[in-house]
């Protein structure tokens, strides 16, 4: 199973841009879906974003489309999120997640990073 460790969160100011990275172990993190999740204090998960082991498809949650970008380089076993005209709703801890399932839900995801947070002054 592959192990997954988040990092680049930190404080940003609203309308500045910040990008998380999530580094994988594991020899087969080409074949995996990635995706990125949230969870602000009071609220449950959320999903951010998802990218196929090709990088051929992505999907952003309504909230974030336009504003982040996910991105993979299987290379490097990495999948970054960069985040731009950041809104202070967007402020919660940010998780990575992979699957091996197409067209995968939530619940799917069966390998979780610790999470990154991300703080966001207005």
């Amino acid at each position: 199973q592959v192990r997954l460790v988040e990092s680049g969160g930190g404080l940003v100011q609203a309308g500045g841009s910040l990008r998380l990275s999530c580094v994988a172990s594991g020899r087969t993190f080409s074949r995996y879906t990635m995706g990125w999740f949230r969870q602000a204090p009071g609220k449950v998960r959320e999903f951010v974003a998802s990218i196929s082991w090709s990088s051929g498809s992505t999907y952003y949650d309504g909230s974030v489309k336009g504003r982040f970008t996910i991105s993979r380089d299987n290379a490097e076993n990495t999948v970054y999120l960069q985040m731009n005209s950041v809104k202070p709703e967007d402020a919660a801890v940010y998780y990575c997640a992979a699957t091996r399932k197409v067209g995968a839900t939530m619940g799917d995801f069966e390998a979780w990073g610790q999470g990154t947070q991300v703080t966001v002054s207005s």
